[in-house]
């Protein structure tokens, strides 16, 4: 193309007619609220099926990494189990032998890696557990000499190896980056900043038995990110890995909490000032973990079922994402408990952003909403990975909270490969407006090399069918659709069904199947 020839101006859309009666409409404008999607928004914490589920991030993340030692690949249960340090994530003493299959799997299904950093001061040297629940305090006074090994963001004189010597006391993360580096070259590799610090003291006490404080934090953040820029420059780095809301908001009651007011808003002003000082961005997106506290029927609705009252509240509660009409039943919203009103969990995160760190991403690195076997959970996960879509988040993994997550995994094909031949929600966002938020979502896309397409997404949160009036203002004129669904009947799975026809120009009069998600593909 000639440097001064301007390309034409795409096509002006289509206004679109009258699709007749409905209980609620959907508004979609493909020339307005357009953006890139980010590809990593459809992650999990597991590689479950991954050639069907086509998750796009996998995180290898978890209490079980604070203390892991990819010398040798022990690590420490924590909490979890006894405190003892053992061969859980791998038998093999190989270097990096409980990470590499992973990477190499998801690599192999285009998926990108997050790997977890330790932060900590110790990491586990050994596999000893005998016994089975063998407490690492239990073996004398100087158990972190004995039986842990000290951890350090930078290696001194930075002469790395990929094959380590065991036993020499110290481990060296900067070196784990190049092994990986190394031993990794065609994957994309981002890195996490440890996990859940502001429950170290609980989960990990073996290893940090005070609760971690804003200035320690901070500090070891911007070490630790330092050492991965120095080897991996380009590799995408996450922090602080807050578990929940009081980690939000005090770092679960650090000790510098009162001095230096809310955690994240004051974190972002370190991370700032250390992109300043070392004339680069250290960590490049807030990451946080967030399990809904909101409740139906008294049942939180995190847990694998809980019958219609949970259900209610499940499929409601991603609105506590976005919604500034919407306030949940929990403690951090209820009047007499935090009083928090609406959580608008993403907006209030990106104006802090704003505020403070201006092009730091945000990321939820843990998430899940619970009825991992039912349809309410379904409906509650596909309503998250649109709004992740629509509020331009940089990158998220579901963790398998429930034995079950067939439904949850049923929501990401929704997206990814609603057809089973890889058929997937665009890769750019377009408006999408509905008319009773409690009743539906929806959810548009086109695609940044074909325009022209255009998915939709219509969720029915009743549990009786609702008819939906579709307008789609867009510059092709389309006749009808291809349909697929996913509700309680199916079995976990997304069926196909007979193409509707438009009643009036781009505009659909389509009835949505009680408590369900329905992929609508204009043809």
């Amino acid at each position: 193309m000639n440097a001064c020839t301007v390309p034409p101006p795409p096509p002006p859309p289509i206004t679109p007619g009258d699709p007749g009666a409905s209980d609620v409409s959907f508004t979609i404008t493909s020339n307005q609220g357009v953006h890139p999607i980010s590809p990593f928004i459809y992650g999990a914490n597991s590689t479950r099926n991954i050639a069907a589920n086509k998750q796009t991030l996998v995180r290898q993340g978890g209490n079980r990494w604070t203390a892991y030692n990819w010398e040798n690949n022990a690590s420490n249960a924590g909490s979890d189990w006894c405190f003892q340090n053992d061969g859980y994530l791998s038998s093999s003493n190989t270097p990096g032998a409980a990470v590499k299959p992973t990477i190499d799997l998801a690599t192999a299904n285009g998926a990108a890696n997050l790997v977890t950093i330790p932060i900590v001061d110790y990491v586990a040297a050994d596999k000893n557990s005998p016994n089975g629940c063998d407490d690492v305090r239990n073996s004398g006074a100087n158990y972190l000499s004995t039986r842990f090994e000290q951890n350090r963001a930078a290696k001194p004189g930075g002469s790395f190896t990929t094959n380590p010597p065991p036993a020499d006391d110290y481990v060296y993360q900067d070196e784990y980056v190049n092994w990986l580096k190394v031993n990794a070259p065609n994957a994309n590799i981002m890195f996490s900043l440890d996990n859940e610090p502001d429950l170290w003291s609980a989960t990990h006490a073996e290893v940090h038995p005070s609760n971690a404080s804003y200035a320690e934090l901070a500090n070891r953040n911007i070490q630790f990110a330092t050492a991965i820029k120095n080897v991996m420059p380009g590799a995408p780095v996450v922090g602080p890995v807050n578990y929940g809301f009081y980690g939000f908001e005090t770092l679960q009651g650090a000790p510098d909490a009162g001095a230096n007011g809310n955690f994240l808003d004051w974190w972002l002003d370190q991370m700032k000032a250390a992109d300043t000082a070392a004339g680069r961005r250290l960590v490049d997106v807030m990451d946080l973990h967030w399990y809904p506290e909101a409740t139906g029927g008294g049942q939180r609705i995190t847990v694998a079922d809980g019958g219609a009252s949970v259900a209610a509240a499940r499929v409601q509660a991603p609105r506590s994402l976005w919604d500034p009409t919407f306030v949940e039943n929990s403690w951090i919203s209820n009047p007499d408990q935090y009083n928090y009103g609406a959580i608008k969990l993403i907006p209030r995160m990106k104006d802090r952003i704003a505020a403070r760190d201006p092009g730091i991403g945000l990321g939820f690195s843990e998430w899940n909403y619970g009825g991992g076997d039912v349809i309410s959970g379904a409906i509650a996960t596909a309503d998250v990975l649109g709004i992740f879509g629509r509020e331009n988040v940089s990158l998220a993994n579901m963790w398998e909270l429930n034995g079950n997550e067939s439904y949850t995994y049923a929501a990401f094909r929704a997206f990814r490969n609603y057809d089973g031949s890889g058929s997937s929600f665009g890769n750019v966002s377009v408006s999408a407006v509905a008319s009773d938020n409690a009743t539906g979502s929806v959810y548009a896309s086109t695609d940044s090399t074909n325009p022209n397409r255009v998915v939709i997404i219509a969720i029915n949160k009743a549990t009786t069918a609702k008819r939906a009036g579709i307008r789609l203002a867009h510059p092709n004129a389309f006749t009808g659709a291809k349909v697929y669904t996913l509700t309680a009947g199916g079995g976990a799975n997304i069926v196909a069904q007979p193409d509707i026809s438009t009643v009036a120009t781009n505009a659909y009069n389509y009835t949505m199947p009680a408590s369900s998600v329905s992929i609508i593909v204009p043809q």
